[in-house]
């Protein structure tokens, strides 16, 4: 990157969970070889690389907080790279951290300075992120994501359920039913399976209503950090569209932020921070 604008990227196929410790650094070196020089390049990385199965552990940060703090350098092998990592957040009651959202967080306060309110980056592991006055107050993490593959992937539902397509009213429907009534989720899950079996549910249909149980269930429980407050979704499109249509049938309409753009803004301030400037 110059500044805040990329000059190239890169990605790899290699799977986190499947690298050893020592095989991060010769697995991102292979990924930029033809970026580095005789001088160290300097390299910001965040994210689960710091977790303590992987690359470098890092502390976490108390909150409340500032998204960023100062970005820890960890040893190499090669003098090729300076590599540094932003450290993650944690919260001790109820117990909660994350590693990544930080610096997405950082980025969208970069790019909307002044702003107070909730951010929702909904995914595998959906946050919900009070923030006031430029510090991270308090968060929410809700498995909504994983639940979502799991269930549709590896329960008996898989049979019932379909991996594409989508029925918006269907989702509205079961997001409504699962805030009204989150303590009968267990129940409505099995019931998408009896309904495909016994009155043949289209399974695009059975989908959309996993999606909106789960979703609901998640917006239930959050209700006390989005209510009355203002709201901005940072994710991929579609989730985040997802997202922002069920809450807006909640009567909480919410901004839609591009994830990408906050994290590569969010690496420009952790960039910044640690040359001293602003």
């Amino acid at each position: 990157m110059q500044g805040a604008t990329p000059l190239a990227k890169a990605e790899s196929t290699d799977e986190m969970s499947d690298l050893s410790p020592k095989a991060f650094e010769p697995t991102l070196l292979n990924l930029i070889s033809g970026w580095v020089g005789p001088d160290p390049t300097p390299v910001i990385a965040c994210g689960m690389v710091d977790a303590k199965q992987d690359w470098n552990e890092t502390p976490y940060r108390a909150v409340p907080t500032t998204p960023l703090g100062l970005p820890v350098l960890v040893e190499t092998k090669s003098a090729a790279i300076a590599v540094h990592i932003i450290p993650g957040l944690k919260q001790s009651n109820p117990a909660d951290v994350m590693r990544g959202e930080e610096t997405r967080i950082a980025g969208f306060l970069a790019l909307n300075p002044g702003w107070d309110g909730v951010i929702c980056m909904p995914g595998t592991h959906s946050k919900w992120v009070l923030v006031s006055a430029g510090e991270v107050v308090s968060f929410q993490t809700f498995m909504t994501g994983e639940l979502f593959a799991s269930l549709s992937q590896h329960t008996v539902l898989r049979h019932s359920i379909a991996t594409t397509g989508w029925d918006e009213t269907t989702f509205l429907e079961a997001v409504d039913d699962a805030m009204s009534k989150p303590e009968r989720l267990a129940a409505r899950l099995f019931s998408l399976r009896a309904d495909d079996l016994l009155n043949g549910q289209p399974k695009p249909t059975a989908r959309s209503r996993l999606s909106g149980q789960l979703i609901g269930a998640e917006l239930a429980a959050s209700r006390p950090y989005w209510l009355g407050q203002n709201i901005a979704i940072v994710g991929a499109d579609k989730t985040a569209e997802i997202y922002a249509s069920a809450l807006a049938r909640q009567g909480a309409p919410a901004t839609i932020a591009d994830a990408t753009r906050m994290t590569l803004a969010g690496l420009t301030t952790a960039h910044r921070l640690m040359k001293g400037t602003t």
